[in-house]
């Protein structure tokens, strides 16, 4: 029977590339598994959390991402600097081989973080192509800065990116990164 199944899909697979229909990389999703949905990093007095709200998108829904930075150390509040968001969210497609940056503005942004009182933001779309990328990458860039995210298996490595003064006027710099999955079928 296992002789018969694997024949069956070779001369499927075989039938596809006759007719010139590739298989879409919709067809291998079965081969990815979530295994992250939510991933947080501590370091000295921060908590940086990243979070997708399902494993599992259809093509359509809104990719609900956000990254949460908190403060747990001593005092009551603290003043972080940044760009103009602290949370950067950079997103990879396994299928297709494509990465999407995330790229902002960089003024510099001093943000008030009140201990226990996370701070949130949702992936709200970034990304850059050059005219000398192929078109399907093009599309793909503009439907997932749309939060149109074509169906795959995404990864996206969030950062928080920011420093803090200390009294005596020396910065203290810090990168939290997280990763977390999820897929979008049809």
């Amino acid at each position: 029977m296992k002789i018969l199944t694997t024949a069956g899909v070779i001369g499927v697979v075989l039938l596809q590339s006759a007719c010139g229909i590739t298989p879409t990389p919709q067809d291998n999703l079965t081969d990815f598994h979530v295994t992250s949905p939510n991933a947080e990093t501590t370091k000295a007095d921060f908590t940086y959390r990243l979070v997708t709200e399902k494993q599992q998108y259809t093509e359509g829904d809104n990719v609900a991402v956000y990254a949460e930075l908190e403060y747990t150390g001593d005092l009551e509040s603290i003043e972080i600097s940044h760009a103009a968001s602290p949370f950067y969210f950079p997103i990879y497609e396994e299928t297709r081989n494509y990465s999407v940056e995330y790229a902002m503005n960089e003024p510099l942004l001093i943000t008030v973080l009140t201990k226990g009182e996370p701070l949130k933001e949702y992936y709200s779309g970034s990304g850059g192509y050059s005219s000398e990328d192929d078109d399907a990458y093009i599309e793909f860039v503009q439907d997932v800065s749309a939060n149109n995210f074509p169906y795959g298996y995404y990864k996206v490595s969030g950062y928080a990116d920011f420093f803090i003064e200390t009294t005596d006027g020396s910065k203290v710099f810090y990168n939290l990164n997280a990763l977390i999955d999820f897929k979008v079928t049809h």
